[in-house]
Parts: structure tokens; sequence; C-alpha cells
């Protein structure tokens, strides 16, 4: 017979799910002013991101009916299942402005390498659980966890996709640091790290790549070219002050001088609309996010759902600083979107599941670990 216990309900994270459903009614709001007054033809990426979000509540629930430990039995077979898929999108793929990252699925594109970005935080999770002996990771030991993570970083840099490829690193860099390594194997590392910045601006970066690094440095060289995009989003987001223009009056998109206003640069749209207070509100909620994520990390019942929680909070925290210092010019354009706020059903499909793992995670707090 089937028996449902309740402590699992009685456990469940109302303040987490409360977080994620106003951040929610946020981006469809901006979605909505990011495309006003010229709607373009066919469905609007409001609608479209609101099918997407109750798509990811589904999937949330679907997540949080099953023990998060299911992830560590089939981790290896979700590596696989990516890793395909990766290899489909780069020879099968949808290609669009030089790029192939993207399976057609009929109702959406799907980009395989985001959930990529949480298909490793369960893989580098289930690994370092399983060996960590409390005396520290040696650098042999880290042979695997580097190869596992090498294999999607290459296929995702040969899209290419830069921006996301560096993700799979910050993802690798932020799990293990937070594992214990020996001293020895943390200054090898960082003297590896340190050797392969000259090597990879010489030999791997695109000259695209290369161009918008300089274009960052110094985009008033070309303002009106290479340098557009962070000129015009620094002007958005200055001109919203204090307490911005107000709803559905922000001229750099009304007057569509702020490109991509709706993906990349979303953040612009609404701080030029609700200025430094609606920009400090939005901020607040993923601080708090961190915060929160931190808390359900520290009360997991076993290692391996702590690994989990600090890999996600780790993947949204490291997307939302990148995407934020893009718009505002410290950091160069690279194409990353701001977790649940940008339009895109991967990556919000992708963060939805990394939320519900979480949840997961809270709700079987109580039980003993196995």
């Amino acid at each position: 017979m089937f028996r449902f216990d309740r402590r699992l309900l009685m456990n469940f994270d109302w303040v987490l799910l409360a977080s994620v459903i106003i951040i929610a009614i946020m981006c469809l709001m901006n979605l909505y002013s990011a495309i006003y007054p010229n709607h373009p033809a066919g469905t609007p990426v409001y609608i479209k991101q609101l099918y997407f979000f109750l798509m990811g509540f589904a999937l949330i629930g679907v997540i949080i009916s099953i023990d998060y430990k299911i992830f560590m039995r089939w981790n290896y077979f979700i590596y696989g299942t990516i890793i395909f898929m990766l290899l489909f999108a780069l020879f099968f793929g949808k290609s669009q402005a030089g790029t192939q990252r993207w399976i057609n699925l009929g109702f959406f594109n799907l980009q395989p390498s985001e959930p990529a970005k949480l298909m490793l935080v369960i893989t580098l999770a289930s690994y370092y659980s399983r060996k960590d002996t409390g005396k520290g990771f040696t650098l042999k030991e880290l042979v695997v966890p580097i190869s596992l993570s090498l294999c999607p970083f290459l296929l995702i840099l040969k899209q290419p996709d830069l921006g996301t490829a560096l993700m799979l690193a910050f993802i690798f860099i932020s799990m293990t640091l937070f594992v214990k390594l020996k001293i020895k194997t943390l200054a090898i590392l960082l003297s590896i790290a340190g050797s392969a910045v000259p090597l990879a601006w010489e030999f791997f970066l695109k000259p695209y790549q290369r161009q918008r690094i300089e274009t960052f440095l110094n985009p008033e060289s070309d303002p009106l070219n290479k340098g557009y995009h962070i000129m015009q989003s620094k002007i958005a987001v200055g001109s919203g002050m204090e307490f911005g223009k107000g709803y559905l009056k922000g001229t750099q998109g009304y007057l569509d001088f702020l490109p991509e206003r709706h993906t990349d640069f979303a953040f612009s749209v609404w701080a030029e609309e609700w200025g430094f207070a609606g920009s400090f509100f939005l901020l607040s909620c993923y601080f708090f996010l961190l915060l929160w994520g931190l808390n359900i990390a520290v009360t997991s019942r076993d290692k391996f759902g702590t690994l989990l929680v600090i890999g996600i909070i780790s993947l949204i925290t490291l997307q939302t600083f990148i995407n934020l210092a893009m718009v505002m010019g410290l950091l160069p354009v690279v194409g990353m979107p701001l977790p649940l706020f940008s339009y895109g059903g991967s990556s919000l499909l992708t963060t939805m599941a990394g939320i519900g793992i979480m949840l997961s995670v809270r709700m079987r707090r109580y039980q003993k670990p196995s």
C-alpha cells in the first residue's frame, strides 16, 4: 500500500518557492516592457516565458517527489546523455549566427549546454561525496573530475560558446575549492591556471572573442559598432537614477537603442524603468537566494546533498554576477543570461531543475543518511 510521508510536506521550503515566484513575476513584467509597444509577429516572448515557467514548476513537482539520492546512482547515465546531446547539437543541430548550439524539439529549441551545467554539478557532487576521505584530495585524485569537466567544456567551446564553457570551469573551481585539497595540489592548480591564460589568449580564443575583451577595455573607441552594446546598456542603467523612469517608459528600449533587451540585457531594461530602488530589490532577491541556499546546504543530511546545493548556488550566483557585470560594462559581453530573469527556455528550465533539487534536499533533511 502507498504511504505518503507527511514529514515531506511539513519540511517543504515555501520560502524558497515564494522567492522564485517573486522573481518570475518581475521577469514577466520586464519581458512585456522589453517588447512594448512594438510586439513582434507570433507569440510574444513574455507568453512563451510564462509557458516555460509553468513547465519549470511542473519539473520541480517531479523532482521533489523523488529522493535526490537517485541522482548519485544515475549521475553517469545523466552525464552520458548530455554528452550525446552536445555531440548531436554540434554535428546535426540548428545553426544560428555562426554558432551551432540548439536541438530543434518542435515546440522549442533546446540548448544542451544549459543542462550541461547542472549535469556537471551532479557529477562532481557524486564523485567528491564518494571519494572524500577527509584528508584532502591529491592531484592524482582530481584527474577524474578534471577529465569529466574537460569533455563538455571542449564540446561547448567548439560550438562556439565561450561564456557557457567558462561557467563549467567556474563550477569545477567552486566545487573543488569547497572540498578539502592538499596545499601542494592547490599550488599546482593555481600555477597551471595562471600559465593557461596567455596560452588561451594566443591559441584558443577566436578573433571575435579577443575583440570583445578589447572592446570591454575601451568601449568608447568604437561606440557605434563593437562598443555599441556596452555603451547603450550603461546609458540605460545610468538613466534610471534613483527611482527609474516608470514602468513602460524606458526610452532606451522603447526607441530600440538597447539590443538584446529581452535576453542578455534584460536587467538594463529593469534598471532604466525602476532605477536604483527597483534594482536593489531585484538584487536583494538573488542575495536572499544565495543565503537561503547556503542554509539548505548547512542543514543537509549528507555530503552529497550539501555538494549539490553548493554547486547549484554557485551556478546561479556566478551567472548572476557575470550578467550584471556585463550589462554595467565591468566584464566583456559573453552572452550570459540572468537566471530566472532573461528570456530563454533552456536556461530557465535548467535553473528551475536546480531549484527543485534544492527543495528535495531541504524536504529530506530530517531523514538519517544512508
